[in-house]
């Protein structure tokens, strides 16, 4: 079981002010436990003892309504604070998370990520409203509540303080077990979530081709799994949390027969017998909730080190220089995944300025990454690409990719009008649009939209045909117009008629460019000046 996190420090710093504000009100609050006990001793004492009245206990019973009033403030401050804090720690793990995301590319978004960023970061809620606040106070009240015994009774405050210790020991020895296993339990969630969102994502070819039902069966399995699971961590949680009753129990009993058998004896007064025996449970009581506490929050815990071990992946460096597109060669270039046991890609190839290049090979040869090389959003394990002579490591990310327009397999749509989806956000006129429209042989279909370019799109470009997302995708090239273009297999899924008239822009997108296609249909390759089989073309030979 772990303390505070100090990348928790790091990452979120609007936790040191409510860490601040927790150990104040921890403070506050053991001084009024110790006040409390003090009062309820001495106003049963006087009733025993003395056989004092309501007069007579009027200033206790005051002081004691006020304790209480005043523990129930410093409760409501808790969580406020707790509240506000766990929302600003999420929000701002969350920004860092998407910048950093945003700057190791496509690859880091993922379905487990979505997981991460919504339902893992939520469960920080508990961590801060009460695994935090606990733990302060299991730090503060024993030490105080001894600090008040040592002076009333030496032989209580030793028991207390021997016994104390076992708690947290039982307590790291069980929290152990119980982190791996919420670890596992979450990352197992997170492979549910990116299957799941793999399948959604592909359902269309998936119902397709007959596989859909199977999928259904892999769920199924996922699902019953991650169930297992997690039961299997709530009953590891509902023991251990009887562990740590039962050893408060017993140590509160100790001290309880000790100061019976005192009492009896008479080496003991009334009045400290009560302190004791009011305040040993309140010592023992803040380490059994961290214990509780720990298991509210623990799944937090684990998304916290998925989300540190995220922002802790160093991001590839970029460089800073600019140059013109020119001649772009591949020199002896190999990109490597860590789940992979070979390459990825292995590729030695010279495309000239003005060049149609196709490149072909059967699936996983390394297309749509030779592509992703490119653009910067993979790294080569060897070689280089060099572009007018200056390798692409050396090159701004972001001038370089002003000068290329990238086209892949299924082109994203944003829930907004076809212009703003057409333009991403340049500042480009009506007619700009519809020329690009127009040159991709996507202005028919728009324009007999009810709204035209004002026309709202679903997520993703629900409603529209695949051929009319990748035209709408070859739309923003000629709007670009940059020197360099992409294509990732633009006429996959698409039928007879419909590749047709997306070959068509293409013919008209390559002029003056320099085109690098990943493709497989004999059409798209017929395009091309050249074809580069990767299949037949390793690392090495040109």
């Amino acid at each position: 079981m772990k303390p505070l996190d100090p990348r928790l420090l790091r990452y979120a710093r609007s936790t040191r002010a409510y860490l601040a504000v927790t150990v104040l009100l921890g403070v506050a609050t053991a001084g009024l436990i110790v006040a409390q006990a003090t009062l309820l001793a001495d106003g049963i004492t006087a009733v025993f003892l003395h056989g004092a009245g309501l007069r007579e206990l009027r200033g206790t019973l005051l002081g004691l309504a006020a304790v209480v009033a005043a523990r129930a403030a410093l409760a409501w401050a808790q969580e406020v604070a707790s509240a506000r804090s766990a929302a600003a720690a999420k929000s701002e793990l969350r920004r860092r998370l998407f910048a950093h995301v945003a700057a190791l590319g496509p690859r880091g978004a993922t379905g487990a990520f979505a997981t991460l960023v919504t339902r893992g970061l939520d469960a920080l809620d508990a961590y801060f409203a009460r695994y935090l606040p606990q733990l302060v106070l299991a730090a503060l009240v024993p030490a105080i509540v001894l600090a008040r015994l040592l002076g009333a009774d030496l032989v209580a405050t030793v028991t207390i303080a021997l016994t104390l210790p076992l708690i947290p020991v039982f307590m790291a020895l069980v929290g152990r077990h119980t982190e791996a296993a919420n670890r596992r339990q979450f990352r197992l969630l997170q492979r549910l979530s990116h299957h799941f969102l793999d399948v959604v994502a592909g359902l269309g070819t998936l119902k397709l081709f007959g596989r859909a039902k199977a999928q259904v069966v892999t769920i199924r399995r996922i699902s019953a799994e991650q169930r297992r699971l997690t039961m299997r961590t709530l009953r590891t949680a509902f023991l251990s949390s009887l562990v740590l009753e039962l050893l408060a129990t017993l140590s509160v009993a100790l001290v309880a027969v000790g100061i019976g058998l005192r009492l009896v004896s008479g080496h003991l007064d009334l009045a400290t017998a009560l302190l004791v025996l009011i305040l040993a449970p309140e010592a023992y009581l803040p380490l059994r909730q961290v214990g509780a506490n720990y298991h509210a929050s623990a799944e937090g815990l684990a998304a916290a080190e998925e989300a540190f071990a995220v922002l802790d992946t160093p991001v590839p460096p970029a460089g800073e220089r600019t140059v013109t597109a020119g001649r772009i060669v591949f020199d002896d270039v190999e990109v490597t995944y860590p789940e992979r046991a070979e390459a990825a890609l292995r590729l030695s190839a010279v495309i000239e300025p003005g060049e149609v290049v196709a490149l072909t090979g059967p699936s996983g040869c390394g297309k749509s990454t030779a592509l992703a090389v490119l653009l910067g959003l993979a790294t080569p394990a060897r070689g280089a690409v060099r572009v007018a002579g200056v390798p692409l490591a050396e090159l701004d990310p972001a001038a370089w990719r002003r000068q290329v327009a990238w086209v892949p397999q299924r082109p994203q749509l944003f829930a907004a009008s076809i212009r703003a989806n057409v333009a991403l956000g340049a500042g480009t006129t009506d007619a700009e649009v519809r020329r690009a429209l127009a040159q991709a042989g996507a202005a028919a279909f728009v324009e007999a939209l009810p709204d035209g370019l004002d026309t709202v799109l679903s997520d993703d470009g629900a409603g529209l045909s695949a051929g009319q997302r990748q035209r709408i995708a070859l739309a923003r090239a000629f709007l670009r117009d940059t020197p360099v273009v992409l294509l990732d297999e633009p006429t996959a899924n698409l039928d007879a008629a419909t590749a047709a008239d997306v070959l068509a822009a293409i013919r008209r997108l390559a002029s003056g460019r320099t085109v690098l296609i990943a493709a497989h249909r004999p059409e798209l390759i017929a395009v091309a000046d050249r074809v580069v089989d990767l299949a037949r073309t390793p690392a090495g030979a040109r």
